[in-house]
């Protein structure tokens, strides 16, 4: 599930007029993309909380049908970022623009529309294809819904708009047909089984600091890290024996990670532990250690070793 397969099929088994290229979704933080992302792939690769800037740096994850494939291209929530740390997330949504055939912008319709936005849609590139989705529309009335249409329409014009509901499912069926229809005709970029080119190591390493991030509260979400030091697979017990590593920056957010007799780090550990069974499909041992990396998000060295 993690790699791409190293065998494409040949192009003459695909219809003459397959569809396929990359789709990055872009759009401020807590929008729903990786929960679309999730939903369109119908398994969990993208990690999603209620907090802003949990996505941290761009996840692939491919969805193919018989006449098309979708490159996604989940990226971090654009802000308006101060620190490095945020910077470098921002940096590495715009870089996921110019390479898309499609951007798929995300609104969340809950929120509406702010500065933030109408920033947003100066960062669409020229000469591409977007389509916005409307997310979050089971939450909002419908007469509330045609002044915000109008606005986007009047912001990305002649782009397509589409309500959808990332968490129901609703409008995701349209949604693709649009982004199919707007795609490039070619064969696929990667075989019928892949669903992401993320490595399981570091889909690990991302549901440990979910957990992180649900489990804790002011800084410490926004100061963890996490590293996969050991990943041991032992077919005969149907057995995985992880060891990970949550980083902090202060000695503070230690004690508050592994919390009285050890209880909040163990309660992190067995909540990832499940995700990590279903991704899987084997018992997981998941072991984790605390360690104290002072000022590693405003260090570019560091923020490479945990690839950000």
């Amino acid at each position: 599930m993690g790699t791409e397969s190293n065998s494409l099929p040949d192009a003459t088994e695909l219809p003459p007029d397959h569809r396929s290229g990359f789709v990055a979704i872009f759009g401020r933080p807590n929008a729903g993309k990786s929960t679309l992302l999730n939903r369109i792939l119908g398994t969990k690769i993208a990690i999603v909380t209620p907090k802003p800037q949990t996505t941290r740096r761009r996840l692939l994850g491919v969805r193919t049908e018989p006449g098309w494939q979708i490159v996604f291209v989940d990226t971090p929530g654009y802000h308006r970022a101060s620190g490095l740390l945020n910077q470098r997330m921002v940096s590495n949504a715009l870089k996921a623009l110019p390479d898309a055939d499609v951007v798929l912008w995300m609104i969340d319709a809950e929120r509406g529309l702010d500065d933030l936005e109408e920033e947003i849609a100066q960062r669409l590139p020229a000469g591409r294809a977007v389509v916005i989705a409307v997310n979050k529309v089971d939450e909002v009335r419908k007469e509330s819904l045609l002044p915000l249409l109008e606005r986007l329409a009047q912001l990305a014009p002649g782009s397509e708009l589409v309500p959808v509901s990332a968490l129901t499912g609703d409008g995701v069926p349209d949604l693709l047909q649009i982004l199919v229809a707007a795609l490039p005709e070619g064969p696929r970029f990667y075989a019928s089984d892949t669903l992401t080119d993320e490595s399981e190591r570091g889909l690990v390493a991302e549901f440990v600091r979910e957990k992180v991030m649900l489990q804790t509260s002011q800084e410490v979400p926004y100061s963890v890290a996490v590293t996969v030091d050991s990943f041991e697979e032992k077919p005969d017990r149907n057995l995985c024996v992880i060891k990970a590593t949550i980083h902090v920056e202060r000695d503070s957010q230690k004690g508050i990670l592994i919390g009285r007799g050890g209880q909040k780090l163990k309660s992190i550990g067995s909540s990832a532990r499940r995700d990590v069974e279903r991704l899987l499909g084997t018992k997981v041992f998941l072991e984790l250690f605390v360690r104290v990396q002072r000022e590693w998000t405003k260090r570019r060295g560091s923020l490479d070793e945990f690839g950000v």
